[in-house]
């Protein structure tokens, strides 16, 4: 039997093979959805992540016979062990060969990284923070990966739950496919919540005009999810680079703004058109030709997927949903588009799931964290 070497990934070539891997892992895979190399990098760049300002980081491979057969990174994020008080290693961009030595090597990187810093705990897959890609898939393997959603094959949870890893947070996701027309009821509804609370649609007239609200989003993304146990507000350079990489996809036909009398945001919702099957053509590059399947894909797509949602506490629960969800469909309509999948969203948050309650949502994938304890 060949022994299993785990080496830290130190300079550009080694970076480039833990990047690459599970675009190898999957490339006969019609579900896999790869990530842009250049997004990845920046992950990695100190320069460009804020999350290394309070976050500490470690990537691996796994080799044998000099083959790369797994990955692993591991993070210590310093900021949710001192605003939540939560002390864990956490573990992500695990991929692995269906080999129980490789994912045993991985996952004892990371107990053994745990058992060093003295930390109780370990956790994953999960990114540095609450909007990096999380929960290993454990139900929907044959539906098409998302742009934000991880993709596995049906074996990763099997070997985890071997090593002794238990189950720690699960996520839901629907798919809802749009009716021909808005039930009259619905119409009705969206123009009486309208009307009693004073709410208005924003409508823009170009891109630029969503500029001035993109922190308000942030800030309405805050409260709205500050209510979860696992929520960490976001730092203002996180919302810096997060613009800098989503804004470019954006569409201002994908953007729902729903504000009160006194023109202050109280709702929102970010939606793009499915680029799962443009990543898939642009296989992990821009250029030369992943650029055009982007733009593409951005002006004929029969599916979209909701990104973020944003709902001030003060109008949960009041039907704001209905204004939004008239606006989309009117939207979506024209544009041809007719299925639109939810982000993970954890099973906790049945406030969220309220949202999609009358539009028939097909729960598709479910997919969930594991953890285990630590015995320093």
């Amino acid at each position: 039997m060949s022994e299993i070497a785990v080496i830290e990934v130190k300079d550009a070539g080694e970076l480039m093979k833990f990047i690459r891997f599970p675009m190898e892992l999957y490339k006969n895979n019609k579900n896999y959805v790869p990530p842009l190399i250049i997004d990845e990098k920046k992950v990695w760049n100190r320069k460009e992540n804020p999350a290394f300002g309070y976050s500490d980081a470690k990537k691996f491979i796994a080799l044998k016979e000099d083959k790369v057969v797994g990955r692993i990174a591991i993070i210590i994020n310093h900021k949710e062990a001192k605003e939540l008080g939560i002390s864990k290693v956490r573990f992500g961009w695990l991929d692995f060969i269906d080999d129980f030595e490789v994912s045993k090597a991985l996952i004892d990187t990371a107990i053994n990284f745990a058992k060093e810093k003295n930390i109780p705990k370990i956790e994953g897959p999960m990114g540095f923070t609450n909007l990096d890609k999380a929960g290993m898939l454990t139900y929907g393997y044959d539906k098409l990966a998302t742009m934000i959603g991880l993709y596995n094959f049906d074996y990763y949870p099997e070997h985890l739950e071997r090593l002794g890893l238990v189950k720690e947070k699960e996520w839901v996701e629907f798919e809802m496919k749009f009716p021909e027309t808005l039930p009259e009821k619905v119409v009705k509804f969206s123009n009486l919540i309208a009307e009693k609370y004073k709410l208005n649609v924003i409508k823009f007239k170009n891109k630029s005009e969503i500029l001035p609200l993109v922190d308000p989003m942030f800030d309405l993304l805050d409260k709205t999810y500050s209510s979860l146990s696992t929520y960490t507000p976001l730092s203002e350079e996180q919302k810096k680079t997060y613009k800098e990489k989503y804004f470019p996809f954006i569409n201002k036909n994908y953007i729902i703004c729903v504000e009160d009398e006194n023109h202050q945001l109280i709702s929102f919702a970010i939606t793009m058109p499915s680029y799962s099957k443009a990543l898939q053509k642009a296989n992990g590059k821009l250029f030369p030709f992943g650029w055009w399947h982007f733009l593409q894909a951005g002006k004929k797509n029969d599916r979209a997927n909701f990104y973020l949602i944003g709902i001030h506490p003060d109008y949960q629960r009041r039907g704001v949903t209905a204004i939004i969800f008239k606006e989309i469909f009117e939207r979506f309509s024209k544009m041809g588009i007719q299925f639109a999948e939810t982000n993970p969203e954890l099973e906790e948050n049945k406030s969220v799931q309220l949202l999609w309650q009358d539009y028939e949502p097909v729960n598709h994938k479910r997919r969930r964290t594991y953890s285990m304890a630590i015995n320093s």
